[in-house]
């Protein structure tokens, strides 16, 4: 009983120790995120603490890059970063990842900061609008911002392009109804874009223009003469000083910054990125897209083969999924696709070379093409085209070279293959038929004179299931006379 009434309290005690250390964690937690948002409060209103998360993109934008900046504003917000900075170093890139970038921006709870970094970056073309969306505009010193003039998509010119430029040299209004028109509907697009963002921050919006109308470019020293930046540095921890108490517009209300003493803390891109940015490469794209098609096409003409058909598939479904993230003419992959199907035309229906070398200027022309951008970041480069072509042109020769070398060998399948072989007689039927065998099989035989069982007899022709044969003695020259009786069947005198 004694024993039963100890146990009963050393468990109450035991519990009611539990629910103390329980409420003492919670209470503590509390205190802590209590802490840790009047620390997020201060570093805008009082003494910078916490971090300043840095990313780095120092390429051409494109999908990856967009994909890198989306992560690393999340991964910032969980680490409570105070302030985001970009360190930037492009030479340009598309406009649809540029946007989605720029959207990130602005609707960040997180101010940003675009550094122009180290010396030697520039921030051109897309690089010039991200700088210019950015809470914090800043760069390093021998750095330069600009040209940022709209690529015409596909790098072809429009039809009329040569009247308008003459038209224009010689004081005329060009028309609008040529391919001239298109290009102004881009730049004042372009145009009305910066003016927007640069009014955004209170910057330079008339200069933004020119960097869109006239492609003009500025260093460092002159771009914050002129209020297209905001803070030169050195480094990111000069730049953390030097933003300490400038005041931004975020979230549709001046803060000031307080970002003296923050930890500048880097941030990678992850797994995911770097394959992103793998895969989304015009060039290894390409090859994909190779590999997957002949790795089908060998599936096909072999089946069973498996590994052709597996790898083939694999690499198809990757280079359609960086297809997707690409601007990709579509009329580039038409012309490869039947370049291919020509060039495999050419090997099972031989036509002196005329589908061949079709399907080898098709394909060439596709590959060119396939890239609708003049961006040489995202251009597939004419030593990839060549190397593919060429490899693809020795294919198709050895593919020919077999196809003629097989048409040249005896038949080795098939009753035609029966042809020429040699029988030897199982029994005789009547004077014209016989029972031979030939390969294990037996056959019915037809001959134009009585056969003997044992008999070997050569297969001449084949008539649905009868073989036409006649006796190989018969024709072997030299035989005596003595060995061939009166009815021309083979025999020796003792016969």
């Amino acid at each position: 009983m004694l024993s039963a009434i100890l146990r009963q309290r050393i468990l109450h005690y035991s519990l009611s120790f539990l629910s103390g250390l329980l409420l003492v964690g919670f209470a503590s937690d509390q205190n802590f995120a209590s802490d840790q948002n009047s620390a997020t409060d201060g570093s805008r209103e009082g003494v910078g603490r916490g971090i300043a998360a840095v990313l780095t993109i120092a390429e051409a934008i494109g999908p990856a890059t967009k994909d890198y900046v989306g992560r690393s504003f999340s991964e910032a917000q969980t680490q409570g970063a105070e302030i985001i900075v970009i360190r930037l170093d492009t030479p340009g890139g598309l406009d649809g990842a540029m946007r989605d970038i720029i959207k990130l921006i602005t609707a960040s709870p997180v101010p940003v900061a675009t550094y122009v970094a180290p010396t030697g970056a520039r921030a051109a073309s897309a690089g010039t609008y991200i700088l210019y969306a950015s809470h914090i505009a800043a760069m390093a010193p021998g750095t330069n911002l600009g040209a940022a003039t709209p690529v015409q998509i596909g790098g072809i010119g429009m039809p009329g392009d040569d009247k308008n430029k003459d038209a224009e040299e010689g004081g005329e209004k060009p028309s609008d109804m040529t391919g001239d028109a298109m290009k102004r509907k881009m730049i004042n697009d372009a145009s009305a874009y910066i003016r927007g963002l640069a009014e955004l921050h209170g910057r330079n919006a008339d200069w933004a223009e020119l960097a869109v109308r006239e492609a003009v470019s500025l260093e460092a020293s002159e771009a914050i003469k002129i209020n297209v930046i905001n803070v030169i540095a050195k480094d990111i921890n000069e730049l953390l000083e030097k933003m300490d108490g400038l005041v931004v517009t975020h979230g549709g209300s001046k803060i000031t910054l307080r970002t003296a003493g923050l930890r500048p803390v880097e941030i990678e891109p992850d797994w995911r990125n770097r394959l992103l940015s793998v895969l989304t490469n015009p060039n290894v794209a390409y090859i994909l897209m190779m590999v997957g098609v002949y790795g089908l096409l060998l599936e096909f003409y072999n089946p069973g083969g498996l590994v052709p058909g597996v790898v083939g598939a694999i690499c198809l479904l990757l280079a359609l999924y960086s297809f997707q993230l690409l601007p990709v003419n579509y009329a580039g992959v038409a012309l490869i696709i039947l370049g291919v199907g020509l060039m495999v035309a050419e090997a099972f229906q031989p036509s002196f070379g005329m589908l061949g070398i079709g399907g080898v200027v098709a394909f060439v022309i596709g590959s060119i093409i396939l890239m609708d951008t003049d961006l040489p970041d995202f251009r597939i480069y004419l030593s990839v085209v060549a190397a593919v072509a060429g490899v693809t042109i020795l294919v198709l020769i050895a593919v020919i070279g077999l196809a003629l070398r097989a048409r040249s060998r005896p038949v080795v399948s098939g009753a035609e293959q029966l042809i020429g072989q040699v029988a030897t007689v199982s029994t005789p039927l009547d004077r014209h038929f016989a029972n031979v065998r030939v390969h294990s099989e037996l056959w019915r035989a037809h001959t134009s004179r009585p056969l003997k069982a044992g008999e070997e007899v050569k297969v001449t022709a084949v008539d649905g299931l009868t073989l036409e044969v006649e006796p190989v003695a018969a024709e072997q020259p030299g035989d005596d006379d003595e060995n061939i009786d009166t009815t021309g069947t083979s025999g020796s005198k003792e016969d």
